[in-house]
């Protein structure tokens, strides 16, 4: 912060968003259709450099034609967009649009360091680019910021590249090396598949063996695996994404892989060398590059100053609203981490907050249209 931002007075509103993806969009448009003045009442702030949330900074071969879906943000659908061209131009021209259209305060880039007692009932929001006081508090923020790297022994000898997702650049920066994916989630079969058309030679490792479904999943699956991640959440402890626990689409693209010997996984290795990645059985495999598809971790340490945690390590929730502090809701936390539970826990998150706030002020709370 500048030190010209220490006598700054802090700015007040009623609800303060944290993060400007889906989530975070989809809790500001409800918030505005239940009649809080954009700007006035609430702001939200975002940590990315523009529009398009953690959808920005995907790699450029993933196509919007090869994501598994984007559900449109509520009151505006995604319309007319090319399968062909790269989602992350895709989704970030539509929550752009999206802001504009419904005149959504977002302020960027703007990194929140720390949420804390104001000590008036109040939450005190500190960021690089000021302070503000709110009534309640919607963290929207994702994962994205934090990557999740393994310890494993050796890792800091390798001679070689080490990658996470985050990173991931493309296949053509692999062209003619020896590569280790690491993770058996959707990310780490579609960076495999990609990479082996152009590698020197892939090596698939996962902790478990990966489950392929080669059955359809409907409504009823979906909900069941939402269940299963939203029962650790109630229990606070560490979420899992939804997609860990729905197991891997079987497309044609993975079946040619397979048969090719593409898809032949590995358990985990044991330890990483200066050339490679070893076994205690004595197998080693030699690479050029570890990439790691691990997966992300939810990005809250801004909210320790409250806190929240568990025992078990996560935050619980009743519904979107954090155990600890009936002020503070999660949205795309653990079962709304995806693209239509954000928006459905976004106007949940709205809904209770502003009953929250109306039982404070000692009155019902006023709906509107929404």
């Amino acid at each position: 912060m500048n030190p010209t931002d220490e006598a700054r007075p802090a700015s007040e509103v009623q609800v303060l968003v944290i993060g400007a993806g889906q989530a975070g969009l989809s809790s500001a448009y409800h918030l505005g259709r239940r009649g809080l003045v954009p700007g006035r009442d609430f702001v939200v702030l975002d940590h990315a450099p523009r529009s398009g949330g953690a959808w920005q900074f995907r790699w450029p071969t993933l196509t919007y034609g090869r994501v598994h879906g984007v559900h449109a943000l509520p009151g505006m659908e995604l319309t007319g967009a090319d399968p062909d061209r790269p989602s992350a131009e895709v989704v970030a021209e539509y929550f752009a649009a999206y802001e504009r259209a419904f005149a959504l305060p977002v302020r960027r880039p703007v990194d929140v360091t720390a949420v804390r007692e104001a000590g008036d009932g109040r939450l005190l929001v500190s960021s690089d680019a000021g302070e503000w006081r709110t009534r309640a508090l919607i963290n929207a923020t994702g994962t994205w910021d934090r990557p999740f790297w393994p310890h494993v022994p050796g890792q800091g000898d390798f001679r070689g590249r080490q990658l996470h997702t985050a990173d991931y650049p493309g296949p053509a920066a692999f062209a003619g090396e020896r590569v280790v994916v690491v993770g058996g989630g959707t990310s780490g079969v579609q960076h495999l598949l990609e990479i082996a058309e152009v590698a020197a030679g892939t090596t698939w490792v996962t902790r478990r063996p990966p489950l392929f479904r080669e059955d359809s999943f409907g409504e009823v699956q979906g909900r069941a695996a939402v269940a299963l991640v939203e029962d650790r959440v109630r229990r606070g402890l560490p979420p899992r994404s939804v997609v860990s626990v729905t197991g891997l689409p079987m497309t044609e693209e993975m079946r040619r892989a397979r048969r090719r010997g593409v898809l032949d996984r590995l358990p985990m290795f044991d330890r990483i060398t200066p050339d490679g990645v070893a076994w205690r059985d004595g197998r080693e495999v030699p690479a050029d590059t570890l990439l790691w598809a691990t997966g992300f971790r939810p990005a809250i340490d801004h909210l320790a100053p409250l806190r929240l945690r568990e025992p078990g390590g996560g935050i619980r929730l009743d519904g979107t609203r954090a155990a600890r502090d009936p002020r503070v809701h999660l949205v795309g936390y653990g079962p709304s981490a995806s693209t239509v539970g954000a928006n459905r826990a976004g106007r949940a998150a709205v809904a209770d907050l502003l009953a929250f706030l109306a039982r404070g002020a000692g009155r019902e709370p006023a709906l509107t249209a929404g």
